[in-house]
């Protein structure tokens, strides 16, 4: 094989791996019932790829393939250890009797193994914090590191969680299901907050070149698809449309050399209509049941935004008593800084500038980059440039993403001029 098609070969098996792999180690951790055999299978099934795939073509279904051949590399590696341990000839055995088709099946009629997975890795026996780092490691491939900056912690830490729950996982012999009905309702909360993160990690990326991670933001929204099919709870309904809402905008929020465009500044014939549509008729869906909660008081803000022809139409009365509610339903000081941008720029920039400074002054989000943005960016459309700065630059200080850094030194650059 030449080195250009040798080249091309590479690229095959890098796609699939990017696209297929979480899809492929769930379905392993199904079949073979144990985290780091799936793991240590997968590796396997993609290590044969990059050999055998250039000798004999790309398989007609690459995921079904990598499945089936992780599979029986996890069964002839436990067959060489148990030379070594005669217990582990029956789990061979057992394993070898069992011959699927590499496709996912659900026997609760949830044909994702991933939606599976995300239940085991938010069991109730399992720490929240757990539950968490797990399932955006496991389901979305996500690195320590990544988790570790949307948990504001290190990476050692987050990957000891993940040691300790996978070794619960196997010690208290959790199932690997989606639970019954019954059981599904108290199980929700967790398996919402972990879409949602994951979801966050995509539309803005806690750090790295680009500001957005199309591949994740597009993982959470199929999961929250299958959420809702499987349990169409209300809040389930209003996460996928708050996911929705906000991903109609992706395009428009970043400028074609990557530079960050804000939201009144953004060219709003690229947001997606139907994406807007089928969310805004997700938030009256989940408004009427009145059962609602966060998630779908969060996307009926987000709806307000994106129905709104122009900057200049958005309602803004509107959205700071959907905050007032919200504020009354999740109180956090991110709900607080938010209701503030609103009145700012619903009253004028004194009267949200007011609020912005009591945040910070209790010492809530002190090392939240988008506290002293806001604040900076109200302080510099009153002309208090010197103090402006000096928020810039407290907030430059602490994000790590390249396209907001950009954008906070054009800021600072401007108030120099």
């Amino acid at each position: 094989m030449s080195d250009d098609a040798g080249d091309r070969m590479r690229q095959t098996v890098d796609a699939v791996y990017r696209a297929e792999s979480r899809r492929v180690l769930a379905t392993l951790i199904r079949l073979l019932g144990d985290f780091d055999l799936a793991e240590e299978a997968l590796q396997d099934a993609f290590a044969a790829a990059v050999e055998r795939w250039p000798r004999d073509g790309v398989p007609e279904k690459p995921r079904a393939w990598l499945v089936s051949t992780g599979r029986f590399k996890a069964i002839d590696a436990i067959r060489r250890h148990a030379r070594f341990d005669a217990s582990l000839a029956e789990v061979a055995e057992h394993l070898d009797a069992d011959t699927p088709d590499g496709s996912p099946r659900d026997e609760d009629g949830v044909e994702d193994d991933r939606l599976r997975l995300v239940f085991t890795c938010c069991h109730p026996a399992l720490p929240p914090d757990a539950q968490v780092a797990l399932t955006l490691r496991e389901v979305c491939g996500l690195t320590t590191e990544e988790i570790g900056h949307a948990f504001l912690t290190s990476a050692p830490t987050v990957a000891q969680r993940i040691v300790r729950a996978k070794s619960k996982i196997r010690d208290a012999r959790i199932p690997y299901q989606v639970p019954s009905v019954a059981d599904l309702p108290n199980r929700l909360g967790t398996v919402l907050h972990v879409i949602y993160l994951v979801f966050n990690e995509g539309y803005s990326a806690s750090s790295g070149a680009a500001l957005t991670r199309h591949d994740l933001s597009g993982e959470a929204i199929r999961l929250g698809r299958l959420l809702v099919e499987l349990l169409p709870e209300p809040e389930a309904v209003g996460l996928l449309a708050l996911m929705l809402v906000h991903e109609s905008r992706r395009t428009a929020r970043t400028a074609p050399d990557g530079e960050l465009v804000l939201l009144d500044d953004q060219d709003r014939s690229l947001w997606n209509c139907d994406m807007i549509g089928e969310g805004a008729a997700l938030v009256e869906r989940a408004l009427a049941s009145r059962r609602f909660g966060p998630y779908t008081l969060q996307a009926a803000i987000a709806a307000v935004h994106a129905v709104a022809p122009n900057a200049a139409a958005t309602d803004w009365a509107q959205i700071v008593g959907l905050y007032d509610v919200l504020a009354r339903a999740d109180p956090s000081p991110v709900v607080a800084l938010n209701r503030a941008v609103a009145v700012a720029m619903g009253d004028g920039p004194v009267a949200g500038l007011a609020l912005i400074d009591a945040i910070l002054a209790r010492g809530e989000l002190a090392d939240y980059h988008l506290a002293h943005s806001a604040q900076a960016d109200l302080r510099r459309r009153l002309g208090r440039k010197a103090e402006a700065r000096a928020s810039y630059e407290r907030a430059l200080a602490l994000t790590r993403q390249e396209p907001e850094r950009r954008f906070l030194e054009r800021r600072l650059r401007d108030l120099k001029d």
